[in-house]
């Protein structure tokens, strides 16, 4: 069968980054693998705890094509433990070099929303800012991501991991989420960032409603003209609905990844790698 070429596939983005001087084109979307190195997650499939394990976990995840790694040492679900920066730094670290070293080739993100961390991240070879508290907890995070060119990934919270559960009221939350976009992007581009993916931060001071109509409705987001991450992977939104455990949340993830890509998400944050790669590839041929 003919391949079909990127203007006649569902993808709406035609849209790239630069990531560490080398263009990554989003046309047909990405993978983005978790790499917890933190105890204190909400899926424990997720997390690695020795160099063995982490240098497992890339591997497999790069053989089943993971195109960007996120690696991530502050646990962010509702009501997470507060870590020291030092703490977190010297998590992500050792994580970063293994993967710098071991696979030169990969693009790295850094899941932080402490400047510290990211610069760090950044200087061992880190090339992707990954916040998500859209830099409202520390304000020097866009002049570093400016400072080293790196995008910037801008999530939609309100609150903190610690505080967020109790922050779920909007009046019209898509207006509201909007807003929010469009006022950061401008003070990101105003520090010189050059390349913004917006987040909107599923499970993060959402409903089980919100998050749902929030996927079904994230083309809504593309006049902002920023690729889109859509992060749901064996999230609540999927294992509270089918009241189901994030262990048995595979197959509800591999759904909602389907509709994110047919919403126009040029990144999914994932999990599984491998179930996320054949999403994208089937979803390919379809116009």
């Amino acid at each position: 069968m003919q391949k079909l070429g990127v203007e006649d596939t569902i993808f709406r983005s035609k849209s790239s980054i630069t990531v560490r001087g080398k263009l990554l084109d989003l046309r047909i979307p990405k993978v983005m693998g978790i790499v917890n190195i933190t105890p204190d997650s909400f899926y424990q499939g997720s997390t690695v705890n020795s160099q063995d394990a982490l240098r497992e976990r890339v591997n497999d995840m790069l053989l089943s094509g993971a195109d960007i790694l996120d690696v991530g040492g502050y646990s962010s679900r509702p009501g997470a433990d507060d870590i020291s920066i030092q703490v977190e730094i010297d998590r992500i670290s050792p994580a970063i070099e293994l993967i710098s070293k071991e696979h030169p080739e990969v693009v790295i993100s850094i899941d932080t929303f402490r400047s510290e961390v990211a610069e760090e991240a950044l200087k061992l070879g880190a090339g992707i800012i990954n916040d998500i508290s859209g830099f409202q907890q520390d304000a020097r995070l866009p002049m570093i991501a400016a400072k080293y060119n790196a995008p910037y990934i801008l999530m939609h919270m309100c609150g903190t991991p610690q505080t967020m559960a109790d922050l779920t009221s909007y009046e019209n939350i898509f207006a509201e989420m909007a807003g929010y976009f469009s006022a950061k992007m401008e003070l990101l581009r105003n520090e010189g960032v050059k390349d913004t993916i917006l987040d909107p931060g599923f499970g993060f001071a959402k409903t089980l409603e919100d998050n749902h109509r929030l996927l079904h409705h994230l083309d809504c987001f593309h006049f902002l003209g920023a690729p889109i991450l859509a992060g749901v992977s064996r999230k609540s939104m999927i294992y509270k609905k089918l009241n189901i455990t994030p262990e048995e949340s595979l197959n509800g993830t591999t759904v909602l990844n389907t509709v994110g890509l047919m919403k126009g998400a040029s990144i999914l944050r994932v999990h599984d790698v491998k179930a996320a790669k054949e999403a994208v590839r089937l979803m390919e041929g379809v116009d």
